[in-house]
């Protein structure tokens, strides 16, 4: 019986000392991306199929980033943006972008 006693008094100790040394976490933490981030609107919905170039990179069409439900994140810095439909440039600026800035491109 003593034995007994002696397991369960150890397990309880080692029990308290296991769980004394565990901390919850007391606050959330989270990374905001600050990466700058650019979005397309347009007065009529065909001028979202044109294709975004940026940089002379082809980044899919601007319905892929239409305001309000997606942005391009882009690294800081001058850029070149290019929005182009049916062969016909729509778009073409010489952008700088800097962190935590989102522009909103209105294509016409």
């Amino acid at each position: 019986m003593k034995k007994i006693f002696r397991y369960l008094t150890g397990f309880f100790i080692s029990a308290i000392f296991l769980t004394g040394c565990v901390q919850w976490p007391t606050e959330k933490q989270s990374i905001s991306d600050l990466r700058p981030g650019i979005s397309f609107k347009a007065q009529n919905t065909d001028l979202l199929d044109g294709r975004v170039i940026l940089d002379g990179l082809d980044m899919g069409q601007a319905k892929d980033y239409q305001e309000g439900v997606a942005m391009m994140r882009i690294l800081p810095g001058p850029h070149r943006l290019n929005v182009t439909l049916n062969g016909k440039i729509i778009l073409d600026e010489r952008i700088f972008t800097s962190d935590g800035v989102n522009q909103t491109f209105l294509l016409q």
